[in-house]
């Protein structure tokens, strides 16, 4: 098929295996074999679809339930699918709604379970296209974000942050990129025509092949989200220092460890997340042990002098990477994943020399993952003392401070560059 329905398939079942198994938008796209196929620009077609299908969901769905006599969740899993990717490409891509239109009933013809159901995909997503637009633009933008998360980002952030973070989240991320040596920063910034950041992050407005960037091959630089990039730079140690990177892949932050001049061990529980930090590695030049394990019960032959644990989190803050993922995360999972970041909290303590840093972070804009966590390290972890993050080390987020010190940031900031991931960062300073 070489008429946009093959890319148009892999969307529609790539959508059914991120809801149905809660992988991520990239995990659901590789390991399907008809995507693996696609040429380059077909692969890139399938994958803004699905992107663009999760940004818009809520949006979509209510313009799709106005068009139907049952509810959208009873209709049968691929024709929900084909539904709600055509649509999305009329609504909110300006794909010609003829080609859209007879790509789904096409790919609902070659099913036995939607092959009686493509005069009723037909049907709406004709009626999409008539009269849909209209319906739409009079649907608020915070249809896109589910109740729970709506309702715990208006009432930590403001009404007024939540709708900035909101309206971010409808929009393709810029590529942000860390580049290993600093001195070099202004000569990568020229070659790839990217701004430099205040906090030092390379930031271009579009992605596209990123391996196909100046600087790629040779290691010089590599993709990291400008917010991500930030924790690693608050670990102050001399150079040299022993370092960990705790639940360290994809691996952006050992290199900056690494690059630092730091000796570093990277431990990850995940083999397979552990052979891109190893790719990457040898990519960009540098060193670091890889150590696979549970970060709760590995234990480093002695003690460090830092430790930087990126925990496990709903990762919320990356709505505007991940667009899926707020849907298919839950209101119990900050407190699912409050009880591993304590317990790695705890065994992290113990790894660190007395005089040592630990630095936490949590990709998540929930409370329970950021500022309460912090606070229960201060209050239950005896030998960790906060070390307050100064004004100084956040070039242009000295606003993003709480009043203890811990950086919270959020995709509300940043807004006329491009915004930033959602994260929270809190320093501690281990006793005696």
């Amino acid at each position: 098929m070489n008429d946009g329905t093959a890319p148009r398939q892999c969307a529609a079942e790539a959508y059914i295996r991120v809801l149905s198994q809660g992988r991520t938008l990239e995990h659901a796209l590789e390991t399907l074999p008809a995507h693996k196929a696609l040429e380059a620009r077909d692969r890139a077609f399938a994958r803004y679809i699905l992107a663009t299908s999760f940004r818009r969901l809520g949006q979509t769905h209510a313009v799709l339930s106005a068009f139907l006599t049952k509810p959208l969740e009873e209709t049968a899993p691929y024709a929900r699918a084909l539904l709600i990717t055509g649509a999305t490409q009329i609504l909110w891509m300006d794909i010609p709604p003829h080609a859209v239109v007879s790509s789904a009933v096409k790919l609902a013809e070659q099913r036995p379970e939607t092959r009686k159901l493509k005069g009723m995909i037909n049907a709406v997503l004709r009626n999409v296209d008539r009269t849909g637009r209209q319906k739409a633009k009079m649907l608020p933008p915070q249809d896109n974000l589910p109740e729970w998360l709506r309702t715990s980002w208006r009432k930590n952030f403001g009404p007024a942050a939540m709708n900035r973070m909101i309206l971010v989240g409808l929009e393709t991320p810029p590529l942000d990129l860390t580049v290993k040596d600093p001195a070099r920063r202004e000569h990568w910034a020229g070659e790839l025509g990217a701004r430099i950041l205040p906090t030092g992050s390379l930031r271009l407005d579009k992605i596209g092949d990123v391996t196909a960037l100046p600087g790629y091959d040779e290691g010089a630089w590599w993709a990291q989200d400008a917010a991500a990039a930030i924790p690693a730079r608050l670990l102050k140690l001399p150079a040299g220092s022993s370092v960990i990177d705790m639940c360290a892949a994809p691996g952006g932050k050992t290199l900056q460890l690494a690059a630092a001049g730091y000796q570093v061990q990277a431990v990850d529980s995940s083999d397979p997340r552990l052979k891109r930090v190893r790719a990457n590695l040898q990519r960009t030049g540098l060193e670091a042990e890889i150590h696979s394990g549970d970060g709760r019960k590995w234990k480093p032959r002695e003690q460090v002098d830092g430790v930087l644990l990126d925990a496990p989190c709903s990762a919320t803050g990356t709505f505007r990477r991940h667009p899926e993922s707020n849907w298919i995360k839950d209101a119990g999972d900050p407190r699912k994943f409050g009880k591993i970041q304590r317990e790695l909290a705890r065994a992290a303590a113990k790894m660190i020399k007395p005089g040592g840093q630990l630095v936490v972070c949590t990709c998540s804009l929930q409370v329970e993952e950021g500022e309460f966590l912090s606070g229960d390290i201060q209050k239950n972890i005896k030998t960790l003392q906060l070390d307050p993050i100064s004004p100084d080390e956040i070039p242009g987020l000295e606003n993003a401070l709480t009043k203890r010190g811990e950086l919270r940031l959020t995709p509300a900031l940043w807004n006329d560059v491009g915004s930033m991931d959602g994260f929270f960062i809190a320093r501690f300073r281990k006793s005696g």
